[in-house]
């Protein structure tokens, strides 16, 4: 087993200048930033505006993954310092070595197909999914933060001013938890993703998250960044769980929308042997 890998491994790549940031290179050919759901005015004025982005495998995309972005919604709705104006989700690239891991444009379009008539707010970005590389999420957290407010200026006040936009990453429990490994995150990419740009975290039944924070120093420093809402309505619907569906022939009604589940029978996904072996360690949105 070589080194592993997760949906947050803090690897170098030839996009990292050392510093746990990252400078942006040439985007994909035929590459388009989505922003047509963006808010583009806000509520109040004085608040600052927000976009959550869920990195993941997203293969498929379920109604969990979907109910996060609510889940988050609802904490930020009325929420003092933040008006939330945007979400994107950020399917991973093929070399990404996931066992299951469908090819990147059928994840890319079962994406799409759950959030284009079912959400007013949530969007689908295939930057991460195009890569001819794995990105780690240090980088493609800077990503939106270079798209949103570098090449798009921000968002745009009614005075005509403009302000910056908080990028934030929206990750489950596993996630978070993942965190406290070394051998999964390098601390300079921690500090980057959780001092820059923060954290909101999906707390599944029975765990503790905040307790966790308390032993880890890192995530402990960064506190007042990590926003963390509890599941009131367990969920536990996961990827793999449907993708075994599929391959014994029982339903995914319900656990999938509906256009996602006809896209999979019609492209005969996850119907024969996985799709990628699983030789890494993964704490990814399944």
């Amino acid at each position: 087993m070589g080194e592993p890998i997760t949906d947050g491994i803090q690897r170098r790549s030839s996009e990292d200048n050392g510093t746990g940031a990252s400078t942006q290179g040439t985007p994909p050919p035929g590459y388009n930033f989505p922003t047509n759901k963006l808010a583009k005015t806000m509520q109040d004025s004085t608040k600052i505006p927000l976009v959550l982005v869920a990195c993941g495998s997203y293969s498929p995309v379920t109604y969990l993954h979907l109910r996060m972005f609510e889940m988050a919604a609802d904490y930020f709705n009325g929420h003092q310092k933040y008006e939330l104006i945007g979400g994107y989700f950020s399917p991973v690239s093929d070399y990404y070595q996931k066992e299951g891991l469908a090819p990147a444009h059928h994840r890319v379009q079962m994406c799409e197909l759950a959030t284009e008539t079912s959400s007013t707010w949530l969007m689908v970005d295939s930057w991460e999914a195009l890569q001819h590389s794995y990105q780690r999420t240090a980088v493609v957290i800077d990503h939106f933060d270079d798209e949103l407010n570098n090449n798009m200026g921000g968002l745009t006040l009614p005075d005509g001013s403009t302000r910056k936009i908080q990028i934030m990453l929206l990750a489950g429990g596993d996630l978070i938890e993942s965190m406290g490994r070394k051998d999964v995150w390098a601390s300079e990419d921690l500090h980057h993703i959780l001092g820059q740009f923060g954290c909101m975290v999906i707390e599944r039944t029975g765990s503790d998250v905040w307790e966790f924070l308390l032993s880890h120093d890192i995530l402990y420093e960064y506190k007042e960044n990590i926003h963390v809402v509890k599941q009131v309505i367990y969920n536990d619907i996961s990827s793999t769980k449907v993708r075994l569906f599929v391959k014994r022939k029982m339903s995914i009604k319900y656990l999938v929308p509906d256009a996602v589940m006809r896209y999979i029978f019609d492209n005969s996904l996850y119907a024969t042997k996985l799709t990628r072996k699983r030789d890494y360690v993964s704490f990814a949105f399944d």
